[in-house]
């Protein structure tokens, strides 16, 4: 990561329009309309389920997808509200309301922001597979059990308890008062969902079970006198036909204390999937996404949308397929998908009203069903132990506890991981007499050193960081059974050195000297040279004393060996 070269943002939309042609523009127009309505029921289903209205997972999709789209660094990738965030928006607008998940999402924009402006895009693409399995599969399953209600028509007395095992424990208390015909509702609509694409694969399954299960329940509630299945209309009223007015949000010390942590989680989990989705996408159509710019997009779309109302936008993988699949191919796409539902916004709110509450329910049972990819839990369970366990640990502090502890945790465990997996290939030698210049490289004529009594040669193999810095003091205390004159530190291997190692490299120097013994660093890299200069090493070690071969940090140890020895 270079911190210091200029800002990476170049807007995928501005490179697309370089030779755009009608029949690109036919393309994603037929792209961007189904896209459209695909997204509809989702963001109207996703902003339910976050405990906002209708409306506002509308007004989100709207502004946030044509910003990810304007803005973005991939040519296809749509945003909108998405299912990874209901859990966390509902908690949050549980704990601080409304208002407190507008200041969230405002920061986690700002983050966003910052992460592709100091170029941290690629760094979020290394972040362990079993983490973002394991809390994936979490919330999967929570938005499956915040479903049960809405699909089987529970009455139960007071609010349900947001704890995963308290809220089951109420379910299954109140089990018996099921609604016969609004279970039978939420099972039509799965039904219709489940079996729509294997009619078609482009049919939008979701939006057909919508507009057919919705016209019947109307028909039996109009003219057959039937009660009890409860509409969008019969929980939120009429919901307006105008995009909300710009608003304050009461940004202030106290909230951005308060809700850090929350705006953090929304920023990392907003990270992973647009870039996920990035990257599925990518494979698909060939492109390649610039992560920073996307970071970017993402950040700015979640720094407006709070002032509206609405709640965290990222990429979608279902409707980034769904639009590729119907071949579209630039930014342009996903523009005319966020007019679609702006156009439907204006003139067809009303009908949303009639759209029964257990449908929508089937439409998040069949998102949280696509998301906790069982079948690659299936097949991770095949992995190493440790894997395994990261992933289990996840999904369940996912699950059980809270998705911010869960993201916290999971990133701890990425860079524990990480940690683990450099010291497991990061190794310290220590050479004999005999030293092949040539050993560990492809070349094929051997160069054997003749080393003196007197020198040692250690060789490092890996980043000389906190970890290998700590194994080679060990390494050098346990190998004093005799008293050298020399040694020869080898770095031909090391890429970086870490403040702990420059500490620990320094402690040596300096003990070695006490003890008479000088040091001798060999093929030390240019970027490792700069950094020992800058830490004063060079002259504490002696400048000639830093060779960038071994034959030569060998010709100088021997000279200075035998010097001792006829001394």
């Amino acid at each position: 990561m270079d911190f210091h070269s200029k800002l990476d943002f170049h807007p995928a939309l501005f490179g697309a329009l370089k030779g755009y042609s009608f029949d690109k523009f036919k393309q994603d127009l037929i792209a961007g309309i189904v896209v459209g309505i695909v997204a509809l029921p989702l963001a109207i289903a996703f902003g339910i389920a976050s405990g906002v209205s209708p409306t506002i997972g509308l007004v989100t999709a709207i502004i946030g997808g044509f910003l990810v789209s304007a803005l973005g660094g991939n040519t296809v990738q749509i945003g909108g509200p998405t299912g990874a965030f209901i859990v966390i928006v509902y908690n949050i607008i549980q704990l601080y309301g409304l208002q407190g998940l507008a200041i969230a999402t405002f920061m986690a924009g700002c983050i966003l922001v910052l992460m592709g402006v100091f170029k941290l895009g690629t760094v979020i693409k290394f972040i362990p597979y079993p983490i973002v399995v394991g809390f994936t599969a979490g919330i999967a399953l929570t938005i499956f059990s915040t479903q049960m209600v809405d699909f089987f028509g529970l009455k139960i007395d007071g609010a349900v308890p947001s704890e995963f095992i308290s809220k089951w424990g109420v379910y299954f208390q109140n089990f018996h008062t099921i609604h016969w015909p609004t279970l039978l509702v939420g099972l039509v609509s799965l039904a219709i969902i489940i079996f729509t694409p294997k009619i078609s694969k482009k049919l939008p399954g979701a939006l057909i079970a919508i507009i057919i299960v919705s016209a019947v329940v109307w028909v039996l509630r109009e003219f057959c006198g039937l009660e009890g299945i409860e509409t969008i209309g019969d929980r939120f009223g009429n919901l307006p036909t105008d995009i909300p007015q710009p608003h304050e949000i009461g940004l202030n010390m106290q909230s951005i204390n308060l809700l850090l942590p929350s705006a953090f989680t929304i920023a990392m989990l907003g990270a992973i999937e647009s870039l996920l989705s990035a990257t599925v996408a990518d494979g698909v159509t060939g492109g390649k996404t610039n992560s920073n710019t996307e970071l970017i997009g993402q950040g700015v779309a979640n720094i407006v949308v709070p002032f509206f109302g609405g709640i965290p936008v990222t990429g979608a993988i279902a409707r980034t397929m769904t639009n590729i699949s119907n071949g579209g191919r630039t930014p342009i796409a996903g523009v005319i998908h966020a007019i679609v539902l702006l156009v439907i916004f204006l003139f067809a709110m009303p009908l949303i009203n009639l759209v029964p509450m257990s449908c929508l329910g089937a439409v998040l049972i069949m998102v949280s069903y696509n998301m906790s990819g069982w079948r690659t839990v299936k097949a991770l369970f095949k992995s190493p132990k440790a894997d395994i366990s990261v992933l289990v640990v996840t999904f369940l502090l996912t699950v059980i506890f809270d998705l911010t502890i869960a993201i916290e945790i999971g990133l701890l465990l990425a860079i524990v991981l990480f940690l683990r997996r450099v010291m497991e290939n990061s190794t310290v030698r220590v050479y004999g007499e005999k030293l092949d210049a040539a050993e560990g490289t492809d070349l094929s004529t051997h160069e054997v050193l003749n080393v003196e009594k007197g020198v040692s040669v250690y060789e490092i193999d890996g980043p000389f960081f906190f970890g290998i810095a700590t194994k080679f003091d060990e390494l050098m205390r346990s190998n004093m059974s005799e008293k050298p004159v020399v040694r020869i530190i080898r770095m031909r291997k090391v890429p970086f050195i870490d403040s702990t190692g420059l500490h620990n490299l320094e402690l040596l120097i300096e003990s070695s000297h006490k003890e008479g013994i000088l040091v001798v660093l060999s093929g030390v890299s240019d970027s490792v040279r700069e950094t020992l200069h800058k830490a004063n090493i060079d002259s504490l070690v002696g400048a000639e004393h830093i060779c960038d071969h071994i034959s030569k940090a060998v010709i100088v140890a021997n000279e200075i060996a035998r010097r001792s020895h006829q001394a």
